[in-house]
C-alpha cells in the first residue's frame, strides 16, 4: 500500500471540501477557493473530517495515482490554509526588482527591464532590492511562476550571477588557469 495515499487528511477548521461525482475537488477556505479535477479511477471520500483517498486494485497505473492524487489534495488544503511562498535572489551588479502595480519589473542586464504580469491569484512582494516572494495558493501556479523568473537569468558556474531560489546551492566552478 502506498505509504503517502493511505496517509487520511485531515480538515483544519474553516474549511469545506467538496467532492462531486466525476471527481472534481473543490476546497474553500480562509485564503480562497481551489478547484480540480482528480483521475476517475481513485476513490476520494470524506469520512468524521478527514479526506481519504483509496484505489480500486493494485494495478501499476492505481498504484502511482494513489499517491499522487492524495499529494494534490493535501497542497489544495495547505494552500487554502497557509498558502505558499518561492522566494528568489537576484545575484549581480545592477540586478534588482520592484513593483509597478501588480507587474514585477527587474533590471537584469539587459538592454531593457523585463516585466512579468501577475497572473490570478498570485502575488510579488519584494523583501530587499535583490530579494523577491512569490506567494499564492496553489503551489503548482507559485512554482511555475517561480521558474519562469529563474528562467530570464539561469544562475551560471562561475561567478554565480542569475536569479537563484533562496535555499539553492549554486555548484560553482574554477575558472581558466594560465599558461605555464
Amino acid at each position: 500500500m502506498s505509504r503517502v495515499g493511505r496517509l487520511p487528511i485531515a480538515i483544519p477548521a474553516g474549511v469545506t471540501v467538496d467532492v462531486t461525482p466525476d471527481n472534481v475537488v473543490t476546497v474553500k477556505g480562509p485564503k480562497g477557493q481551489l478547484v480540480k479535477a482528480m483521475h476517475k479511477d481513485i476513490n476520494i471520500a470524506i469520512e468524521d473530517n478527514a479526506i481519504v483517498v483509496t484505489r480500486p486494485s493494485d494495478v501499476k497505473e492505481h498504484r502511482a495515482l494513489h499517491g499522487l492524487t492524495r499529494a494534490l489534495v493535501n497542497n489544495m488544503v495547505v494552500g487554502v490554509t497557509e498558502g505558499y511562498q518561492k522566494t528568489l535572489e537576484l545575484i549581480g551588479v545592477g540586478y534588482r526588482a520592484q513593483l509597478q502595480g501588480k507587474k514585477l519589473v527587474m533590471n537584469l542586464g539587459f538592454s531593457h527591464p523585463v516585466e512579468v504580469e501577475a497572473p490570478e491569484g498570485i502575488t510579488f512582494e519584494i523583501l530587499a532590492a535583490n530579494k523577491l516572494a512569490v506567494k499564492g495558493i496553489d503551489k503548482e501556479l507559485v512554482g511555475d511562476i517561480a521558474a519562469d523568473i529563474r528562467s530570464w537569468r539561469v544562475p551560471e558556474p562561475y561567478k554565480g550571477k542569475g536569479i537563484k531560489y533562496d535555499n539553492e546551492v549554486i555548484r560553482r566552478k574554477e575558472g581558466k588557469t594560465g599558461k605555464k
